[in-house]
């Protein structure tokens, strides 16, 4: 039975890295492929749609870690709790940035929700 949930953990694991490669991928590349703030929607409206399953993706691999392997999964959030904690805070900010970054009109509005998105 450990084998299928570690083969599952890693699948899970797997996936996530392999699919938020492309919306972490376009975040990055923003500033150098983006020049004006049409091409910035356009990248937003391409990877909007994929975020949501992405993370998805990475909620089950967390919650496969607590309920087939609570040792490594009460090591590796007591041992690394301050990254994954900013992890987490840096996901939240990066998903507001989808929603908000149109909501408002002013430059300095829509710079601080592209910074939070690469």
């Amino acid at each position: 039975m450990e084998t299928i949930w570690f083969f599952l953990w890693t699948l899970l694991w797997a996936v996530y890295f392999i699919l938020d490669g492309f919306d972490l991928g376009m975040g990055t590349l923003m500033p150098f492929v983006a020049a004006n703030d049409h091409e910035r929607r356009v990248i937003y409206n391409a990877q909007g749609p994929y975020w949501d399953g992405n993370e998805v993706w990475l909620i089950t691999a967390g919650g496969v870690t607590f309920a087939a392997f609570p040792n490594a999964y009460a090591v590796m959030f007591s041992a690394l709790y301050a990254p994954l904690l900013i992890l987490l805070f840096c996901l939240i900010f990066r998903a507001v940035a989808f929603e908000f970054r149109g909501k408002g009109d002013s430059c300095t509005w829509i710079f601080s929700w592209d910074v939070c998105m690469t």
